[in-house]
């Protein structure tokens, strides 16, 4: 019976990662490419917490700057544990190929957003939902956007009563922006994580993002601590 489970919760993380998956009637350009993240969670008190966020892209799977993320913000947590709004600040400093040359151009971006993050629960089955607007000041251009995003995180060992070492993680987000074209970007992830303990948990996984006409695949190794 558990096993049949186990293969149940398996499928349905596979049939998730088919429909999420893009599927485009005309050929895209796509590059592989590194994330490293650090996600860090500072609990103030029982109410009140601290995020901090280090992200370093890279187009290829080893160096080459791509982006620099610098993220924080100030939280307020309600309703069981199970919803928390942030008020945020970012820095982005990003290097952008210049055409088809091996020039590069920095493009410097301050962004102030608003985020509401719910949690729920089905069973041992974590799914997550946050919504997420940006107020972005890049360069002398001021530019807004929304941002959907769909977590799901299903355990692979243990039990509801027994501490689960792996898992499972996948998720969804959507760009969208305030003017002229609405889409912007659409990301897609899958991967495999392990909690070392109950303040530390790392992951590592695949992500597609895609465009209009192209789209861009990473392998992201994420480290999420609270402290």
């Amino acid at each position: 019976m558990k096993l049949q489970k186990k293969r149940n919760i398996l499928l349905s993380f596979i049939v998730l990662l088919f429909f999420l998956t893009p599927n485009f009637g005309q050929a895209q350009e796509s590059d592989f490419g590194n994330w490293l993240i650090y996600i860090g969670n500072k609990k103030l008190n029982s109410k009140w917490n601290i995020h901090n966020e280090v992200q370093y892209r890279n187009y290829n799977a080893i160096s080459d700057l791509e982006q620099l993320l610098l993220r924080t913000g100030l939280g307020y947590t309600f309703n069981n544990n199970q919803s928390n709004l942030l008020l945020g600040y970012g820095y982005i400093l990003s290097e952008n190929y210049i055409g088809n040359t091996d020039d590069k151009e920095s493009v410097n971006e301050h962004r102030i957003f608003q985020q509401f993050i719910s949690n729920q629960s089905i069973g041992n089955v974590r799914l997550s939902h946050r919504y997420r607007f940006e107020q972005r000041f890049v360069e002398s251009d001021f530019k807004m956007r929304f941002r959907y995003f769909l977590s799901l995180n299903i355990p692979l060992v243990g039990n509801e009563n027994t501490q689960n070492k792996w898992y499972l993680s996948a998720y969804n987000e959507i760009f969208l922006n305030t003017k002229t074209a609405i889409f912007d970007r659409n990301r897609v992830y899958g991967g495999l994580g392990f909690n070392i303990n109950s303040n530390v948990r790392v992951e590592a996984g695949y992500m597609n993002q895609f465009f209009e006409t192209s789209s861009r695949d990473q392998f992201n190794i994420m480290t999420f601590v609270t402290f």
